[in-house]
């Protein structure tokens, strides 16, 4: 029996590597392998009237009554045109591992909303959060938004724009914490399709994570894959440096020979051989929670290593400004979720 397993999962893992090798998203896949029998699944809860506003909460198993947990919410990526929840299930369990409880939403895509409707979205997650979570065993003041692509532009501008959470109404279950995977933060919108998805953003103020940065936001966590060719790593890279220049901590890890799915893929347990983006969003999750007072990585660039001049942590190379052209556009409108 015991072999039979081991030929099992290795004929999963093998199916996953030839997915990946092929070019095709992986994510449900890799979800249909990832572990789930050991956690608690709430599903398909509505957090608004719109049939895409829904969401799932993970758990460990009997959280209710053991102290209320962290609460992480996990936004997909997809362009800002697609998506979907179940096929990040592998993220709701490699969360709830961790012991916190972890909200996976779905959200509302161009062509039905245009910027910022996806935002606004993310926004009414967080409410939800603020109203409902406890009742699942979560704390809503220690809220961390998290995303993978587009979904890491949507819960940086949550980070980072208070004013989606103040029109909401929203006082508790305020981000203390970010991570992004792969995010685009300052991008041109005035072209292709990134043009009709933020129509509304002309001038490109708004839509820009990096135009938000402040002292007080909340601490950061920016990884990037080097061989990323759909969001280049110059964002990740920019806006470290622009929360470091506004006094908020913030690190950044850019992962040599890793491209843009790699590194979200890496979560899952069938994957975790695919990169270490794993040990360090739990490293940033224990720290920020108080669960533990470990510092980053060793080869994490930290705001007081970009601000005392050295760059060299991340990729060897110094980190662009504020104002750097980062050539996302060209890329986004071809990207899969």
């Amino acid at each position: 029996m015991a072999g039979s397993g081991a030929r099992a999962t290795l004929v999963g893992t093998l199916a996953v590597v030839t997915v990946l090798v092929a070019g095709c998203s992986p994510t449900r896949l890799v979800s249909s392998l990832s572990p789930t029998a050991h956690l608690e699944r709430a599903s398909d809860i509505a957090y608004g009237e719109d049939p895409r506003q829904r969401l799932d909460v993970y758990r460990p198993q009997g959280r209710t009554g053991a102290g209320a947990a962290p609460v992480v919410v996990f936004f997909y990526g997809g362009a800002w045109q697609r998506g979907d929840r179940d096929k990040y299930a592998f993220v709701g369990s490699y969360l709830a591992d961790l012991g916190v409880v972890a909200v996976v939403p779905d959200y509302r895509v161009y062509p039905e909303v245009r910027f910022p409707g996806f935002v606004e979205d993310g926004a009414e997650v967080l409410a939800w959060i603020e109203r409902h979570v406890e009742a699942f065993g979560g704390d809503p003041t220690r809220v961390i938004v998290m995303g993978h692509s587009a979904g890491a532009h949507i819960a940086a501008l949550l980070a980072l724009d208070e004013r989606y959470l103040q029109s909401r109404g929203v006082t508790r279950a305020v981000p203390r914490g970010f991570i992004g995977l792969a995010g685009p933060y300052r991008f041109d919108i005035d072209r292709g399709r990134l043009a009709e998805i933020f129509a509304g953003d002309q001038a490109q103020g708004d839509s820009q994570p990096m135009n938000f940065v402040r002292d007080d936001a909340p601490p950061a966590l920016l990884l990037h894959g080097e061989s990323d060719r759909v969001v280049e790593a110059a964002n990740s890279l920019a806006l470290h440096a622009g929360l470091c220049a506004a006094g908020s901590s913030a690190e950044v890890i850019v992962y040599p020979g890793v491209g843009h799915m790699r590194i979200a893929a890496a979560l899952a347990p069938p994957l975790s051989f695919a990169g270490r983006s794993d040990e360090d969003v739990a490293r940033f999750i224990a720290r920020v929670t108080g669960a533990t007072h470990e510092g980053p990585a060793s080869d994490a660039l930290t705001c007081d290593e970009s601000l005392g001049g050295s760059q060299s942590a991340a990729a060897g190379r110094p980190s662009p400004g504020p104002s750097a052209h980062m050539g996302v556009a060209v890329h986004v409108k071809t990207q899969r979720p």
